[in-house]
């Protein structure tokens, strides 16, 4: 029978100095966006087996037999189902728990694994976002705003996220200390990465990009601000992900388009892969994704090969 009703701690399981070192060991060397998404994964299993912290979680995986664990394992899979949770989501939650036992092993600390499998995800359902007249739609809804400093702000924010296919998260965490118009790049810290690459800027991005430098002023910190009460009491506050979502919805709207900051990548990578002829490995440097495999799935979605096929052999 699955764990459904987890134990509240119990001596057995409190932290121990094991404990503590395993979650060290786990967040050293990770970026800061890395840490707060594992933590949050834990936080929620933390949560799930009605322990009073993280650390108090991690004892009782340590103080666990392979059985035990791989059934929380298993029944947390279930209750993050039950609570409708993406299959991406819940398999983040697994990976950072899978994870965490799998350094334990490494250390010594435990000799078995958690063989709990993924939930099944879906291919990406479109991923070719807005086509070029809405990108330049955008774009011009952007540049037509009352404001100029909003105005400026916008321009290069969707020039960052097409024309170099940044994430949102990418984008909102740059600083003015990042660009390079000299160079004409940004320095960025990707997905997954610890350390920042040097992101090449078209002229076209360099120019908007320069122009929102010069409106925001010299001051050091957040390239990108928010315009808001903070911003209004000369806090400069960093624009958030859910900000500039709201950003680029915004947008949409005043410009036709229905889109979202991720849209802008996903038409910026079919457009890349339109104009290299499907090269997939050349997209791939643009694109930055760890697995070539998942250009492929741009490749078929850009060309339609299941409806190509359907033509061919329809009576």
């Amino acid at each position: 029978m699955l764990p459904t009703a987890p134990l509240a701690d119990e001596p057995a399981t409190m932290p121990t100095a094991a404990t503590a070192a395993l979650l060290a060991a786990f967040f050293s060397g990770r970026s800061p966006h890395t840490i707060a998404a594992y933590r949050a994964d834990l936080d929620d299993f933390r949560s799930f087996v009605s322990a009073a912290t993280v650390e108090t979680a991690a004892a009782r995986v340590l103080c666990g037999t392979n059985g035990e664990v791989n059934g929380l394992a298993l029944a947390w899979r279930a209750h993050l189902t039950g609570r409708g949770m993406s299959p991406a989501t819940i398999n983040r939650r697994l990976s950072a728990l899978r994870a965490l036992t799998a350094l334990g092993r490494t250390l010594g600390l435990i000799t078995w694994k958690i063989e709990i499998q993924n939930v099944r995800a879906a291919a990406y359902r479109d991923t070719r976002g807005p086509q070029r007249a809405g990108v330049i739609a955008l774009l011009a809804a952007a540049a037509a705003q009352t404001g100029q400093r909003q105005a400026a702000r916008d321009v290069a924010l969707l020039r960052l996220l097409h024309d170099t296919a940044l994430r949102r998260g990418e984008v909102c965490k740059l600083d003015l200390a990042d660009v390079d118009l000299p160079g004409s790049r940004i320095w960025v810290i990707g997905k997954g990465r610890v350390e920042k690459v040097a992101i090449t800027l078209p002229p076209q991005t360099r120019a908007a990009v320069a122009a929102w430098v010069e409106v925001r002023g010299p001051d050091e910190g957040p390239l990108f601000v928010r315009f808001d009460n903070a911003a209004a009491a000369g806090a400069r506050a960093r624009l958030t992900g859910s900000g500039l979502w709201h950003v680029v919805r915004m947008l949409g709207v005043e410009a036709g388009v229905i889109t979202r900051p991720h849209g802008l990548r996903h038409a910026a990578i079919t457009a890349a892969l339109d104009a290299t002829n499907g090269d997939v490995r050349r997209v791939q440097r643009f694109s930055r994704h760890s697995d070539v495999k998942t250009l492929m799935i741009y490749d078929d979605c850009r060309r339609d090969a299941g409806g190509e096929v359907a033509a061919l052999i329809a009576v």
